[in-house]
């Protein structure tokens, strides 16, 4: 049975990036980023709101001001920690992965691409992929932290009118969701570029298999033809045996060499 390409080619480990595995680790960072999208969305629309009341009193001139809060803010604060937490765990999961992935080929597929000006667009594009990721990722969780600790400070006696009220400006849970979900994409977008430089990198070794291969195969010395054997042996022996004195004087006459090499040579 004839040996393919296909019989030679190894599997995919689970390392790779092209693997089932690696397809599972982006399909979860983006499910992760939708989820923290959807969640500041939701704290967006729940976060606490301050209402501005007159106090009276005897004297007119001491009149003031106290704001009185428009919920105890559990329901934003669950929402934006949720959205928190999903996120680094997309961030977080996915450039593991890639790290991993990437520092198992020997040498690392990043590393190892020509200079050409193919490989060199990869190389700025990763490198932009994976600042940009970092600086999305880093901006989204500040804008959450600060929410969280806002809304963290009015959680018992809310009702209670207060001096000065503390609130997350209007749009900052939603920009901490923008911000969030264009980390996810902008890590995608590192992913399947180190993908196509492990792509790259497999067309290399190929080529370089098969330039080996056919130097193999014309550097080889030529074989040595195989030595006949002739298909009547049965029939020399016979000839030998029959020669008469052959046996008595121990050696062969002249006459029965010649007719066992003209038997042979049939």
């Amino acid at each position: 049975m004839a040996v393919t390409h296909a019989d030679l080619a190894t599997s995919r480990k689970s390392t790779d990036i092209g693997s089932l595995v690696g397809v599972l680790h982006l399909v979860f960072s983006v499910l992760c980023g939708l989820c923290c999208f959807i969640l500041c969305l939701f704290a967006e629309a729940t976060r606490s709101e301050v209402t501005w009341l007159l106090v009276n009193s005897s004297n007119k001139e001491e009149q003031r001001y106290e704001c009185v809060y428009s919920g105890s803010g559990k329901t934003p604060l669950t929402c934006a920690v949720a959205a928190f937490v999903a996120l680094a765990i997309a961030m977080v999961t996915k450039h593991a992965y890639i790290l991993i992935a990437v520092s198992k080929d020997n040498p690392p597929a990043l590393v190892s691409w020509t200079t050409d000006s193919s490989s060199q667009a990869l190389t700025w594009q990763a490198c932009f992929f994976f600042a940009a990721t970092w600086v999305c990722f880093a901006v989204a969780e500040v804008l959450l932290m600060i929410g969280i600790g806002v809304e963290t400070g009015h959680l018992k006696k809310w009702t209670r009118p207060r001096p000065s009220c503390l609130v997350a400006r209007q749009g900052l849970f939603a920009a901490a969701g923008i911000f969030g979900l264009t980390t996810v994409f902008l890590a995608a977008g590192l992913f399947l570029t180190a993908l196509r430089a492990q792509q790259i990198r497999q067309d290399e070794d190929n080529v370089r298999l098969e330039v080996l291969n056919t130097s193999y195969l014309f550097a080889s010395p030529p074989r040595s033809p195989r030595r006949r054997v002739p298909r009547n042996l049965p029939e020399v022996h016979r000839l030998r045996r029959e020669t008469p004195g052959a046996a008595a004087h121990g050696r062969e006459s002249p006459s029965s060499d010649k007719t066992v090499d003209a038997a042979a040579s049939v």
